[in-house]
C-alpha cells in the first residue's frame, strides 16, 4: 500500500509516493488547478499511475487558505464582541510598519466593520463577572446577523482567556438563533492579548465555510474514486492532523505547504548529519525560508499574515517572499530593473510556457542564461523566442542587451531570497555561517548556490527530491496537536503543584485527541514549552520544560533554561531581573507509521553524463557539462561550472564550486565564497 505527500503550490502541484512493502518511489508534477485545486491533487495522482485504492495514507499540504486570506476571496463574517473593543481589529498594536511613510495603509480588516457587534459584558482579568452579558442584547444582535445573512461568526470578549463562560452563552443564544452558523469563540485560543486572540480568531470564523467546503469537494472526489485510505492535513505547527480536524481550524493551515519543506529539512539533519539547517524552497509564487536547529524546525508564536494581522496559534517561522520562478521583472519609475512580488504563477505562467503569458519571468531568464532545459525535464517544450522576447522589453527599457537583462533578473531575485534569509537569522538571533543551506523547490537548485555566496554560507545541500520536497515532507511527519494553558507567575511565585495539574490536563486532552485519530498508547509522546519572558517586558521566548513531575530544582532548572534561550535569541540576558511563566504549550504526538529511507550505492544508478550546453555565468558563455543527479555515485566529485538535473529540479554549480553525493542521494555543494 502507498503513502503519498501531495502539496499544492501556487504554480504547481507536488507528489511524493513512498511503497513500504516494495520500496518503491515515485513522484510527480502538475500545473495547479486554481478554479479546483481539488482538481490538481486528482491529476497529480493520475500522473503518478497509482490506483487510489492502493493508497492508505494520503497527506494533504494546502496553500488554499492562505490564497483565500490574501485575496480576502472569503464569504462575509461577522464579530460580536464586548463594548468599546469594536475597532481592535483596526487599531492593532498602534505600530507603523515604515516609521517615515506618511501615506502608509494597513491591510483590510479579516472582518468589515458594518459586521462587527457589541454587546453589554465584562470579565476581569482575574475571570469575575464584572459585568454580566446583557442577553436581551445577546439575542437582538444575533438576528441583526441573521438577517445580514451572515453564517460565520467570531465571538470575541474580553479576557475570556481565562473565563469563557460569556462566550459559551453568547454562542448558544447565536445557534438558537442561526442554528447553520458557524460560531467560534476566542476563549478556545487562551491568549491573552485581545489583538492577537480576535484576529486568530476571526481568521478561524472566516475561513471555516471555505476550507469545509474544499474538504468536503476533495473527499468526495476520493471517495468517488475508490479511496479507501485515510486523509491527512499538514499543520503549520509541523505535524499532520485529520481532515476533520482541519475543517475546523483552518488557521492552522496558513503555512500547510513549507511545512512540509521543513519536515524534509530536518529529515536530512538525521540522513546528512548537518543539524543546524537553513531550510530554502522555491516555488513558482514565493521563497520560503526557515531554520532547522539541532534536527527541530523552530516554532513561532508572532506571526504575521500581513502587517499587523497576527495569528498566535504555534507556527512554524517561516518568512515567505514574493520570489518564485514566476516571479515578473519590470521597471520602475526611476528606471530600475525590479523582480517581483508580482507572480505569472500557472495561469497564464512564465512566457516561455507558452500558455499566453508575455511578461518576463526568473524561469525566463534562467532559460536564456542555459541554466534551464529547453524541454523542462521532457514535461513540455519551453518557448525559448517568447522568452527572448519578453526580456527583451525589459533590457530595451533599461538599456542593456537581453542577456544582461536576464543574468541581472535571476541576480536581484537571488538578492531578494538571500534578504529574506538574513531576516530569519537576524530575527533569531544566528550567524548563517553556522548553518548549512537545504534547497527545495523546483527551482530552488538553481539559485540555492549564488544564495549561500551571498550570506557567506559554506555549504549547500540539494536533495534528491528536491523538486518534490513539501510532498516528501509529508511522508515523514507525525501527528500533533497544540494545546495551550494561560498560566502567569513569576519564577519564584510558581507552585509546582499547579504545574503539574495543569501539565497533566494538557497531556490528558492530547491523548484523547490522539487516541481519536487511531494511535496506540506506545506511539504517543510529549513535548513541552513555555512562554516566558523577563517580569515587565512585552514579548516572549519559547522555553523546553521537562517531563515527568515538576518539582523546586525542576523550576530552577527552567529558569536557567530561560536564560540560555533569551541569550540565543537576542543576544543579551539578565541577573538583574527575574523571569516569569506567561503560558503552557504541550504538543502531543502521534508516530504515523514507517518513513521512507533512501541509500544510495556507491556506483550510482545509472548514466551520468547528458553532455553538455552553453551556460551564461558572469558576462561570458561558458560550455557546461550536464549530468544526471540520480546517475551521479557518491565516489565522484563534480567540480563547477556544472549543470546537474533531477526529475523536478536543476541544480547549478557556479564556477569555483565542488559537489558530492552522500549515501542518502544528497548533494553536497562546497561555496567558493
Amino acid at each position: 500500500m502507498w503513502k503519498i505527500g501531495v502539496d499544492v503550490g501556487g504554480t504547481f502541484t507536488d507528489l511524493f509516493g513512498w511503497n513500504a512493502a516494495s520500496g518503491e518511489r515515485v513522484t510527480s508534477k502538475v500545473l495547479t488547478t486554481k478554479h479546483d485545486r481539488s482538481e490538481g491533487v486528482l491529476n497529480a495522482i493520475s500522473t503518478a499511475n497509482i490506483a487510489l485504492g492502493d493508497i492508505h495514507q494520503l497527506v494533504h499540504g494546502t496553500t488554499t487558505a492562505t490564497n483565500a486570506l490574501i485575496e480576502r476571496s472569503f464569504p462575509d463574517a461577522a464579530m460580536v464582541t464586548t463594548s468599546g473593543f469594536r475597532d481592535v481589529l483596526e487599531i492593532g498594536r498602534m505600530h507603523r510598519e515604515y516609521l517615515y511613510r506618511p501615506y502608509q495603509t494597513k491591510p483590510k480588516p479579516i472582518i468589515r466593520r458594518r459586521y462587527r457587534y457589541t454587546v453589554s459584558e465584562r470579565m476581569t482579568a482575574k475571570g469575575e463577572a464584572f459585568r454580566p452579558l446583557d442577553e436581551d442584547e445577546a439575542r437582538e444582535t444575533a438576528g441583526r446577523i441573521k438577517d445580514a445573512g451572515i453564517r460565520s461568526i467570531a465571538v470575541c470578549f474580553i479576557n475570556s482567556y481565562v473565563n469563557p463562560d460569556h462566550e459559551r452563552r453568547m454562542k448558544e443564544i447565536l445557534l438558537e438563533t442561526i442554528p447553520d452558523a458557524f460560531v467560534v469563540c476566542s476563549g478556545d485560543i487562551p491568549v491573552f492579548r485581545e489583538h492577537g486572540r480576535f484576529t486568530t480568531t476571526a481568521i478561524r470564523a472566516a475561513l471555516m465555510p471555505a476550507m469545509r467546503d474544499y474538504f468536503d469537494r476533495l473527499e468526495t472526489r476520493l471517495r468517488e474514486s475508490s479511496f479507501q485510505g485515510s486523509l491527512q492535513i499538514l499543520k503549520s505547527s509541523g505535524g499532520l492532523m485529520s481532515a476533520s480536524v482541519a475543517r475546523d481550524h483552518p488557521e492552522e493551515l496558513i503555512e500547510s505547504g513549507p511545512a512540509g519543506g521543513v519536515a524534509y529539512a530536518a529529515y536530512l539533519a538525521d540522513a546528512s548529519g548537518f543539524k543546524d539547517i537553513l531550510h530554502t524552497d522555491v516555488g513558482g509564487t514565493s521563497f520560503d525560508a526557515s531554520m532547522v536547529v539541532n534536527g527541530r524546525g523552530l516554532v513561532t508564536r508572532n506571526y504575521e499574515l500581513e502587517w499587523d494581522v497576527p495569528i498566535v496559534t504555534p507556527m512554524l517561522d517561516i518568512h515567505s517572499v514574493g520570489a518564485g520562478g514566476g516571479s515578473i521583472a519590470w521597471v520602475d519609475n526611476g528606471g530600475s530593473l525590479r523582480v517581483g512580488p508580482q507572480s505569472a504563477g500557472s495561469e497564464p505562467g512564465p512566457a516561455c510556457y507558452g500558455r499566453g503569458g508575455t511578461q518576463p519571468t526568473i524561469t525566463d531568464a534562467n532559460l536564456l542564461l542555459g541554466r534551464l532545459e529547453p524541454d523542462l525535464g521532457d514535461k513540455f517544450e519551453l518557448d525559448v523566442a517568447a522568452a527572448e522576447k519578453a526580456v527583451a522589453g525589459i533590457a530595451e527599457q533599461v538599456g542593456i542587451s537581453t542577456i544582461e537583462a536576464a543574468e541581472g533578473i535571476v541576480k536581484i531575485g537571488c538578492e531578494t531570497m538571500a534578504h529574506a534569509v538574513k531576516m530569519v537569522i537576524a530575527g533569531r538571533g544566528r550567524d548563517p555561517r553556522d548553518f548549512v543551506l537545504a534547497s527545495f523547490g523546483g527551482a530552488g537548485p538553481m539559485h540555492a548556490c549564488f544564495v549561500a555566496q551571498a550570506l557567506a554560507i559554506p555549504k549547500v545541500v540539494v536533495p534528491g527530491y528536491a523538486g518534490v520536497a513539501s510532498a516528501f515532507g509529508a511522508t515523514v511527519m507525525d501527528l500533533r496537536h497544540d494545546l495551550e494553558a494561560f498560566s502567569y507567575a513569576s519564577i519564584d511565585e510558581v507552585d509546582p503543584a499547579r504545574l503539574n495539574r495543569l501539565y497533566a490536563d494538557l497531556e490528558e486532552k492530547g491523548r484523547a485527541l490522539l487516541k481519536k485519530d487511531g494511535v496506540g498508547e506506545e506511539d504517543i509522546s510529549f513535548l513541552r514549552t513555555a512562554q516566558m519572558r523577563y517580569v515587565g517586558q512585552t514579548y516572549e521566548v519559547e522555553v523546553p520544560i521537562p517531563n515527568g513531575v515538576l518539582d523546586a530544582d525542576s523550576i530552577a532548572g527552567i529558569a536557567t533554561d530561560f536564560h540560555k534561550v533569551h541569550k540565543v535569541e537576542y543576544g543579551v540576558s539578565s541577573d538583574e531581573f527575574g523571569p516569569a511563566l506567561v503560558s503552557l504549550g504541550l504538543a502531543a504526538i502521534g508516530k504515523v507509521g514507517e518513513i521512507p529511507v533512501i541509500e544510495k550505492s556507491a556506483a550510482g544508478a545509472g548514466e551520468m553524463n547528458k553532455g553538455s550546453r552553453k551556460v551564461y555565468f558572469d558576462g561570458a558563455w561558458l560550455d557546461v557539462p550536464v549530468l544526471h543527479g540520480h546517475g551521479l555515485s557518491t565516489e565522484q566529485e563534480i567540480s563547477g561550472p556544472a549543470v546537474i538535473e533531477y526529475d523536478h529540479s536543476c541544480a547549478v554549480l557556479p564556477p569555483g564550486s565542488t559537489g558530492q553525493i552522500d549515501r542518502a542521494d544528497n548533494l553536497i555543494i562546497t561555496i567558493a565564497n
